[in-house]
């Protein structure tokens, strides 16, 4: 091995001598939030530096963007969001951090649900992303979207790693298929006539329109909608009438509204699902498919079952 000494020495006699590898630097990448840094991590592998912005647990809706973080958006090569409005704070970030990065939106092909007075899954509420629902990601198909969109953002960002990526994002894209066989089974598995609970706000559309499963929320599709009085009386009766199993706390939300729920209504707390936040790394949902794996585990132990 090489040290210092001798490379010096070699140099001063005009001898051409190996250098010792260096570490590829990495290609510096934010993430918007948790889920979509978790994606960028499994795509890029060592060939990208990750940082993500809203963290584990964290409430995307309602970020307050620190000066920090205007200084990391200015040092990326490239800023990945979601978009369909669900980081309604992120393009004055942009915009103040003078960044030059390349901006990718991962919903990028996506037909998005439609949310006004007419399909609203039934909720009746104003919603703050104007008409869109933005929770994409909780169908598994919609994240293969997120995965192809993020890998061509980091090949155009950095072509040298190409293989890499696209080696990195058909070996996931692998996982995501079985994943999705294994929610498909496990709802399957749900006597059809539960198939109905309870969450926080209404962030499962998605998940909804693809795996069948209905859940009622007394908030709408951000956390910033507060849920009136007439909202929970609604969902309470709502609940009563079509025996609604089990009502679902969730990671980003205050529990007491969906304790009020229950306990007013007799319908058990199934679990806590994590829907716009992963856990923290040894937590029971720390990668989008651990929380994915999660939450069809609580859902189906919740609603499985004799009646409520």
């Amino acid at each position: 091995m090489l040290n210092r000494r001798s490379v010096l020495l070699g140099l001063a006699a005009g001898v051409a001598l190996p250098l010792p590898a260096f570490a590829q630097e990495k290609l510096p990448v934010v993430a918007s939030f948790s889920i979509l840094g978790d994606f960028v991590r499994e795509i890029g592998g060592d060939r990208v530096a990750v940082s993500t912005l809203v963290g584990p647990d964290g409430d995307a809706h309602v970020y307050s963007p620190t000066p920090a973080d205007a200084k990391t958006v200015a040092g990326a090569k490239l800023v990945v969001v979601n978009g369909l409005k669900f980081e309604g704070w992120l393009t004055r970030l942009i915009k103040s951090s003078g960044t030059k990065a390349t901006v990718a939106t991962a919903t990028k092909g996506i037909k998005p649900l439609e949310l006004d007075d007419d399909h609203d899954h039934g909720h009746g509420h104003g919603h703050g992303h104007g008409g869109e629902d933005p929770h994409a990601w909780q169908s598994i198909a919609n994240a293969k979207i997120y995965v192809g969109n993020i890998r061509d953002a980091l090949i155009a960002a950095d072509p040298a790693g190409k293989a890499v990526y696209e080696a990195n994002a058909a070996a996931y894209q692998t996982k995501l298929d079985a994943l999705e066989a294994e929610v498909k089974a496990a709802v399957a598995r749900i006597p059809v006539d539960r198939r109905k609970a309870i969450t926080s706000h209404d962030a499962f559309g998605y998940f909804v329109k693809a795996y069948g499963i209905a859940f009622i929320a007394p908030q709408g599709v951000s956390t910033e909608a507060e849920a009136s009085a007439k909202d929970v009386a609604r969902i309470i009766r709502q609940i009563k009438a079509e025996k609604v199993p089990a009502v679902f706390l969730e990671n980003i939300t205050n529990p007491r509204l969906a304790e009020q729920i229950a306990r007013e209504s007799g319908a058990k707390i199934g679990g806590r699902l994590y829907s716009d936040a992963l856990s923290s790394a040894d937590g029971p949902a720390g990668t989008y498919i651990a929380m994915m794996k999660h939450n069809i585990s609580q859902i189906e132990k919740a609603l499985v079952g004799g009646p409520a």
